[in-house]
């Protein structure tokens, strides 16, 4: 779908989370994007933007360094934290329906501020193993796939894990002697990245998810 073709949303869509007796395990499970009109998870991005997407990541990265996307992350790790430490629970997991920002997929645009926390925990963790496995030369054999990082869990038991995730990130790539690896792992949407470049994309896919949130946020004061 071409941003030309976007619906005017002027509304919001919010569904509120299920208890947290629902379910067997206490989950609340994610939302069955089937029954929205919205693209497929995995769908990507219209051609033109995504090639404008990669024009920019590539700019970027030749003014990155490690201590710039360190401090990168962390500022957006700081930033999001203050957009759900005062939120209320029952708002947290109320899905919002929003205009969807250039890089965002279709399908990720009615999300709640926990499903948002849970993307980006599993993005996180997947970043920082990938990272690991570069620098030290081990095999990598899971294919990223944007369809596969789509939210499960979506109640306030994500904030904590979605802090942790950060956690990880800066611990992890902190202790490594070197990103500048030779080997590379694909992104699906930016091609051939290397542990230094995948060490810059967490932040910047923070920041994208950051603005998210401000959009989710704004719909719930309204």
């Amino acid at each position: 779908m071409h941003i030309s073709q976007e619906k005017d949303l002027s509304g919001t869509t919010y569904k509120d989370c299920p208890s947290k007796s629902e379910g067997e395990s206490g989950i609340n499970p994610a939302p069955d994007y089937a029954q929205q009109t919205l693209d497929r998870p995995g769908a990507g991005l219209p051609a033109l933007e995504l090639l404008l997407a990669n024009i920019l990541v590539k700019w970027r990265l030749l003014f990155n360094n490690r201590s710039k996307a360190h401090a990168y992350f962390m500022k957006e790790q700081q930033e999001i934290t203050q957009q759900f430490a005062n939120l209320d629970a029952r708002l947290g997991c109320k899905q919002v329906l929003i205009k969807r920002l250039a890089g965002l997929e279709d399908s990720s645009r009615n999300w709640s501020v926990y499903m948002v926390l849970d993307h980006l925990r599993i993005v996180n963790t997947g970043i920082t193993d990938i990272i690991v496995n570069l620098v030290n030369e081990e095999v990598l054999t899971e294919k990223v796939s944007t369809a596969a990082v789509k939210p499960s869990l979506v109640d306030e038991r994500v904030v904590d894990l979605f802090i942790k995730s950060c956690d990880y990130f800066l611990t992890q790539t902190s202790k490594l002697p070197t990103l500048k690896t030779r080997a590379t792992w694909a992104h699906p949407w930016f091609g051939e990245l290397n542990a230094a470049s995948w060490h810059f994309f967490a932040g910047f896919h923070m920041e994208l998810h950051r603005r998210q949130i401000d959009k989710i946020l704004e719909a719930h004061v309204k």
